[in-house]
């Protein structure tokens, strides 16, 4: 979805857990940085999980999830891009750059595109978005290629964060 068009819808993942699509909530951190243009979508599921730990269920992907992610570090890494998972220093592609007891923001800016997750505790729910504002064509290209694979990457976090909270 793209600014604007974020809608709410019910999605059954399994016969057990249904999150919603719905908007990141208004007072979120993650707000101030969207433009006109950008990416950013949003669930959110019924848990008491902090975001922390939220983000850590979320971003415990599974093995096809991991070698996606490695499949796509080897690819990227001749071309300069970040591709550091530990979350620390200045190649990190997912290091905290907020966090407090409601919210947790990940992601790093790159040369073709400037990301963010954003896990937020609002209302008994955890609400999850990703943030993506494109510099360049490459950009765009990555965030068209990726949203498949994004799409179910996000479903199996949300549905393992209702499992655990």
């Amino acid at each position: 979805m793209f600014v604007g068009c974020i809608f709410r819808q019910k999605v059954r993942v399994n016969s057990m857990v249904t999150y919603s699509k719905t908007p990141l909530p208004h007072h979120s951190r993650l707000w101030a940085q969207v433009q006109p243009g950008d990416f950013i979508d949003g669930h959110a599921v019924a848990s008491s999980l902090s975001p922390c730990a939220a983000a850590q269920c979320a971003l415990s992907m599974p093995f096809w999830a991991k070698s996606l992610l490695d499949l796509r570090n080897l690819l990227l890494r001749p071309f300069g891009l970040k591709t550091d998972t530990s979350g620390e220093g200045s190649g990190a592609i997912f290091p905290v750059v907020h966090e407090d007891h409601e919210e947790m923001i990940l992601g790093t800016d790159d040369r073709h595109l400037n990301f963010r997750i954003c896990i937020h505790r609002a209302g008994g729910q955890i609400h999850m978005a990703t943030w993506v504002h494109c510099n360049n064509i490459f950009g765009r290209a990555y965030l068209a290629a990726v949203m498949p694979f994004h799409i179910l990457i996000v479903r199996d976090g949300m549905r393992r964060i209702a499992r655990k909270g």
